[in-house]
């Protein structure tokens, strides 16, 4: 193992890079393990390199003046023994399509700037060791590698899809609420009219819930969802919520119910309005018509909870801890209304960036979908 280890760390590595700091940035992040360095500035010093020296790595700049770097990639894996030979693009673009092009010329993998040194070294290490897996175990590695690259592609398309989500619906989401509100304004509406103008006002409050929840559990996943912390009117948010999904409460013929008996609780008043909006949705969905959904603040030793309680088939054992993972729908028996796998998911990074949790309990019948915040010190 160490004979292994020691063979990875005498690899030459080879930098092409323009950017003089860039250049020195990473050769002193590699020779600080052990590495010997290589450095060109250019594509032609470097295709120049790699003929004459050993080379066990390449870090290569996509941008270089004269020949780029999908190029001298391309004219690398032509030369003897480049084909083996690792290659690690460097570059400032972050894109599904820069990704592409650096994986048809040839390249191992893929970083973009600024490049921390620690994750330099790390992939540089794993670029020497998969180089070592693929001449003893190719097939392998080409499945693993191939694993990979569609993990990467997935991730930046999710970063697209979530860019357009959050910036590019928000507007025309709020146009027709506003629009709904001046139909609304119209004493003469009929009342047809009036009851679809009101619908349309709910669900684009449920478009613009799902839109925020997306941005939110974003900042989660990266740790910058960060509370604004107040002192929270109970009575006036669990009233709001209330208010807001009485259309879809009155339309699947239930009633809403409050038991507060905590005033005030120290919490972010916008994260904590939409949560327990989340939870109320989620009750309302997923119980029977012609029940009740309970909205309960109590108070209990060192914390404060918020218990909505639904009637409705439960939630199978084996899911009531998935049930609060990101795109996992609630599964409930008997449930004629399918989940989107979001709002639970915000209410647990919420209760997370609080100091919180949530959990699910067994009601006859039903469940108890549970918030508890920590008082305030």
């Amino acid at each position: 193992m160490n004979q292994h280890l020691d063979s990875l760390q005498s690899a030459k590595i080879l930098i092409v890079e323009d950017n003089e700091s860039n250049r020195l940035l990473a050769r002193t992040a590699l020779e600080h393990e052990g590495y010997a360095v290589c450095l060109a500035r250019d594509a032609e010093e470097g295709l120049a390199l790699f003929e004459t020296e050993t080379i066990g790595c390449i870090l290569l700049d996509v941008r270089l003046p004269g020949i780029d770097g999908f190029a001298a990639c391309e004219r690398i894996r032509a030369m003897p023994h480049g084909k083996d030979t690792p290659v690690i693009f460097l570059t400032g673009m972050r894109d599904v399509e820069t990704f592409d092009r650096a994986l048809r010329a040839g390249g191992d993998d893929f970083l973009t700037k600024p490049v921390r040194p620690t994750e330099l070294v790390v992939r540089v290490r794993a670029a020497l060791q998969l180089r070592s897996v693929r001449t003893e175990l190719k097939q392998h590695y080409e499945l693993l590698k191939r694993q990979r690259d569609d993990m990467m592609r997935l991730q930046l398309q999710k970063e697209r899809i979530m860019a357009f989500v959050v910036h590019d619906l928000k507007n025309p989401v709020n146009s027709m609420d506003l629009h709904a509100q001046v139909l609304l304004r119209d004493r003469l509406l009929p009342a047809d009219a009036r009851e679809s103008a009101t619908q349309i006002r709910s669900e684009a409050r449920v478009l613009s819930r799902m839109i925020l929840n997306l941005l939110d559990l974003s900042k989660a996943d990266e740790g910058k969802l960060e509370p604004h912390f107040t002192h929270v009117d109970v009575t006036a948010l669990v009233r709001g919520v209330c208010a807001e999904l009485e259309v879809s409460a009155r339309r699947r013929e239930v009633t809403l119910r409050t038991a507060l008996e905590v005033p005030y609780v120290r919490a972010d008043a916008e994260l904590l309005r939409r949560t327990v909006t989340n939870l109320v949705e989620n009750a309302i969905r997923h119980t029977r018509q012609n029940t009740v959904v309970e909205i309960a603040v109590v108070p209990r030793e060192s914390e404060t909870q918020v218990r909505v309680r639904d009637a409705g088939a439960g939630v199978r054992a084996e899911m009531k801890e998935r049930i609060f993972e990101a795109f996992v729908q609630g599964d409930r028996e008997s449930s004629d209304v399918s989940g989107r796998g979001l709002g639970l998911a915000f209410c647990h990074s919420v209760a997370t960036a609080h100091g919180g949790r949530i959990w699910v309990e067994d009601a006859d019948p039903g469940s108890v979908f549970c918030l508890a915040l920590p008082h305030a010190e």
